[in-house]
C-alpha cells in the first residue's frame, strides 16, 4: 500500500513539475493528453477562462470507425490529426502541449506528431 502512495506522489510531482511551465490563454491553449489503456484523450485548455476550447478522443465515432481499438499509436495518431482539424476550425493554430505526467514516446508523441503534421504548431 505504501508503495502506490509514493508511486501516487511521484506522478503528482512529475504533472506539476511540467505543468507549472505551461499555461493556456486564447491565442495558444494548453494541449493536455490524457491516456487509459483503451483509449487516448486531448483537448485544448484557456486557463485563462478556465474552459475547453477543443476536444477529441478515441471514444469519438469518426476516430472509432478506421481504428476500433483506441489503446494504440495509430489510434493516437487519428486523434491527433481530428484535434487539429477541430482547432482550425475554431481559428485556432498555436498551441502549448502537456504531457502531463507522461514520457514524450509512444502514443503522446505519436498524436504530437500527427497535430503537428496536421497544422497545429507547437
Amino acid at each position: 500500500m505504501d508503495r502506490q502512495r509514493t508511486k501516487l506522489r511521484q506522478r503528482v510531482r512529475r504533472r506539476h513539475h511540467v505543468r507549472s511551465k505551461i499555461t493556456g490563454n486564447p491565442e495558444r491553449p494548453r494541449l493536455t493528453v490524457f491516456r487509459s489503456s483503451k483509449h487516448i484523450y486531448a483537448q485544448l485548455i484557456d486557463d485563462l477562462q478556465g474552459v475547453t476550447l477543443v476536444s477529441a478522443s478515441s471514444v469519438l465515432a469518426d476516430v472509432k470507425s478506421g481504428t476500433p481499438y483506441g489503446g494504440n499509436i495509430k489510434a493516437a495518431q487519428a486523434v491527433g490529426k481530428k484535434l487539429a482539424e477541430l482547432a482550425k476550425e475554431k481559428g485556432i493554430h498555436k498551441a502549448a502541449f502537456d504531457r502531463g505526467h507522461y514520457r514524450y514516446h509512444g502514443r503522446i508523441r505519436a498524436l504530437a506528431d500527427a497535430a503537428r503534421d496536421a497544422g497545429l504548431q507547437f
